[in-house]
């Protein structure tokens, strides 16, 4: 893709967050080989996402077993290990895009290989923090 589509896509696109869920257990089990084959397919289609002007990071995550979870109330900091919700799925890795509207970002995140053992949510990114409220 010429460097003047590149900057037209961005013009015409929206930025969308595809968070990738996936349960550590299922992705344990698979055998050596069932693991290299969903390994390639993800990164065979990240270099697809790459080559169309879509992909612009993704980047997977350490097991949910070194998360820490922060939260600060009436000036106290408690850390708890871990995620905060208590669910099998937990945020494996994420990837942001370029898509021209939810639809599409939708297409883009039903081809990544992990959605068949888990889910992808697809949220749009905001364009700046609003000056009324943080959601309408």
């Amino acid at each position: 893709m010429t460097e003047k589509c590149m900057a037209e896509k961005k013009e015409e696109t929206m930025k969308y967050l595809c968070m990738a869920y996936e349960e550590e257990s299922k992705l344990n089990a698979l055998s050596k080989s069932e693991w290299e084959v969903l390994r390639t397919e993800t990164l065979t289609y990240v270099d697809e996402l790459k080559k169309g002007g879509y992909l612009i990071i993704a980047e997977p995550l350490q097991s949910v077993r070194t998360a820490a979870t922060v939260r600060v109330r009436s000036g106290k900091v408690a850390i708890t290990d871990g995620p905060f919700a208590e669910t099998k799925e937990t945020l494996g890795g994420f990837f942001l895009i370029n898509a021209k509207d939810l639809s599409e970002a939708i297409q883009v995140a039903a081809k990544w290989p992990s959605a068949r053992l888990g889910s992808i949510e697809v949220r749009p990114i905001e364009d700046g923090l609003k000056e009324d409220k943080r959601y309408a």
